[in-house]
């Protein structure tokens, strides 16, 4: 295989990580934020449903989680799966798993601000809702970025478990190429690329801190 095919296919394996790593992102940055409220609700049975959920999520391997949301619909529900479910699941997955991680960092966060802030919130006229939004959620996210960021880098790496599924991201994609031409070049070129990709995750997150400064007690 020439130069030109390999820097081919890995350009296709890369589109599919960068997929990955941007859905994962959309769909479990709210959702995280979603299970964050309930697991902060004065509702006992959910409060301690997301309780539970948040502890599978975490204390369960993502590999594993990724067998379970492709094969469970076959073996539970008796329901026929395609391969083209395969990229499907792994985004149903990522999202599941991720949004655990990230709803406890917004607990975290929105548990650190001071009463004084809600109190503020309400004195200035503000609803419960209008308050948090407007001045209680900026300031979290403030808080929040670093962990955030360390979070979104780990995704950048995880993609790689997508070869769970036989989805072929940059990594699957290079491993292919390295045992069919028996050479590390390829492994090696994806090493660089999760390394510049990462490197530009950095930046940007740092990008958005400083920004966010305005926010800064």
């Amino acid at each position: 295989m020439d130069i030109l095919n390999i820097v081919t296919q890995l350009g296709q394996g890369m589109v599919v990580t960068v997929e990955i790593f941007v859905l994962t992102l959309v769909f479990s940055l709210p959702l995280g934020l979603v299970i964050a409220f309930g697991r902060m609700s004065k509702n006992f049975i959910l409060r301690n449903v997301l309780k539970f959920y948040i502890s599978i999520m975490r204390g369960t391997p993502l590999m594993l989680q990724l067998l379970v949301v492709y094969f469970g619909p076959y073996y539970i529900f008796g329901i026929g799966v395609s391969s083209s479910f395969r990229f499907t699941a792994t985004i149903i997955a990522f999202a599941l798993n991720y949004a655990a991680y990230f709803a406890e960092i917004y607990r975290s966060g929105i548990e650190s601000m001071p009463r004084g802030q809600y109190e503020a919130c309400s004195v200035l006229g503000y609803s419960k809702v209008q308050g948090f939004f407007k001045i209680i959620f900026p300031q979290v996210i403030k808080r929040i970025l670093p962990p955030v960021t360390n979070e979104t880098i780990t995704l950048v790496k995880d993609t790689s478990l997508a070869f769970t599924l036989s989805v072929m991201e940059m990594f699957t994609t290079a491993k292919a190429i390295a045992a069919a031409e028996k050479s590390m070049i390829a492994l090696a070129a994806a090493g660089i690329f999760y390394y510049i990709f990462n490197l530009i995750v950095a930046m940007v997150m740092e990008r958005i801190e400083k920004k966010m400064n305005y926010y800064s007690l």
